[in-house]
């Protein structure tokens, strides 16, 4: 079983900046990708940034230059730092692992206010 914890979102004015963190824990294979999506009130949710385990990146071309995402394997822990935030990336951010099978964490919101 595998559980993924997120944390770091809040409020933010337009302009500023946060850090989301997810740990995962329980049986996490060596080879993997891990993720954050987003999902904004009443819209599908959509990835935001991919990272895999060899360190390859991939990023929504609307937070390209903006969100910066990395991961620390050695504590199973992926970051998303994210700046110069606008009020169109307010949504329930959510941690996603992937190895073999899809896992997601809870969701942590960010608002942004403009």
């Amino acid at each position: 079983q595998v559980r993924l914890v997120e944390s770091g979102g809040g409020l933010v004015q337009a302009g500023g900046s946060l850090r989301l963190s997810c740990v995962a824990s329980g049986s996490i294979f060596s080879i993997n990708a891990m993720g954050w999506y987003r999902q904004a009130a009443g819209k599908q949710r959509e990835l935001v940034a991919i990272i895999s385990s060899g360190g390859t990146t991939n990023y929504a071309d609307s937070v390209k230059g903006r969100f910066t995402i990395s991961r620390d394997s050695a504590k199973n822990t992926v970051y998303l730092q994210m700046n110069s935030l606008k009020p169109e990336d307010t949504a329930v951010y959510y941690c996603n692992l992937f190895q073999r099978i899809t896992y997601w964490g809870q969701g942590t919101q960010v608002t942004v206010s403009s």
